[in-house]
């Protein structure tokens, strides 16, 4: 038996949705967050669905209205009902230059033509990333067509490791590093990777995956200089890291950053340009994605 709690919110609330073990940071299985968009005509009306495997308490509720500010909560019961598959029914797949990104739900929906990879929802991956997500993707797939080539790729805080994935299928015979904070990205980004034939390892065309706090991590010292670092986070660490990621860019890399609203993008490119970085590329739409060029 699992639980659904439904409310109304804007396209904004939708996409700005935290990482659901920061909201619930109580408990052990958090739910899984969804959004989407009932009626295309309506672009700014969207719909939330949280999805518990057990009945919400006050605190939950109460945290759950809290994602959208005009809204009141409507909870049921969903007896023998698959919660997960559930929510992978909303989320509709990343369609972004070459790329398909889609939940099992729609895996017959993949094109013969794209390069297809396979996420579950709730597991480091939501509704709120797609616009970010599709941001790195089309930039990644941009480089290439442009005839960029990469060695040595870093990922750092990589969610899923989709993005590290896109990398290493694009330039097979680089090197690649995914790290993530949060040991459980970690482990999902190890299954991720099986379920989509990347592999992992020290070598060449495999992806090397290790927890780390930002840049502090031996593996990453080791593997330094990056020619192709990502980071898809937010725009405060994106900030902090500032000074650490241009050290482990090399001179002339290229680095691609997300996870910033637009509102933020002058802050961020300020804090990279006082290390001698040159923005090549800044997206435009309410979520950024800054390409940089280092020092």
């Amino acid at each position: 038996m699992s639980w659904r709690v439904t409310l109304a919110c804007t396209k904004a609330e939708a996409e700005a949705i935290p990482d659901s073990a920061d909201l619930f940071p109580a408990m052990d299985s958090p739910p899984v967050i969804v959004a989407d968009e009932p009626d295309p005509d309506k672009p700014n009306d969207w719909r939330l669905h949280v999805y518990f495997d057990q009945q919400p308490g006050w605190d939950e509720m109460k945290a759950v209205e809290k994602l959208a500010a005009e809204s009141d909560p409507v909870l049921e019961r969903l007896e023998d009902a698959d919660w997960v598959t559930l929510s992978q029914e909303g989320l509709e797949p990343i369609r972004a230059g070459r790329f398909f990104i889609h939940t099992p739900m729609h895996y017959n929906a993949r094109p013969e033509s794209a390069t297809c990879f396979e996420i579950d929802a709730g597991l480091a991956f939501g509704t709120g990333q797609h616009a970010t997500t599709a941001g790195c993707l089309a930039a990644l797939d941009r480089l290439e067509r442009d005839g960029r080539s990469f060695e040595n790729v870093a990922d750092i805080g990589t969610g899923t490791g989709l993005l590290a994935f896109a990398a290493l299928c694009l330039w097979p015979k680089a090197k690649a590093i995914a790290t993530d904070i949060d040991p459980i990205s970690i482990d999902v980004t190890r299954d991720n990777a099986a379920i989509n034939a990347v592999p992992l390892g020290m070598q060449s065309g495999e992806l090397l995956l290790a927890v780390a706090d930002g840049m502090d991590h031996p593996m990453i010292a080791a593997r330094a200089p990056y020619d192709l670092l990502i980071s898809n986070i937010l725009a405060g660490p994106l900030i902090e890291l500032a000074p650490g990621f241009a050290k482990a860019t090399a001179p002339g890399g290229t680095m691609i950053l997300a996870g910033l609203l637009d509102t933020q993008a002058d802050a961020v490119v300020a804090a990279y340009e006082a290390q001698g970085c040159e923005v090549v590329e800044r997206g435009r739409g309410e979520w950024t994605v800054l390409v940089l060029k280092a020092a």
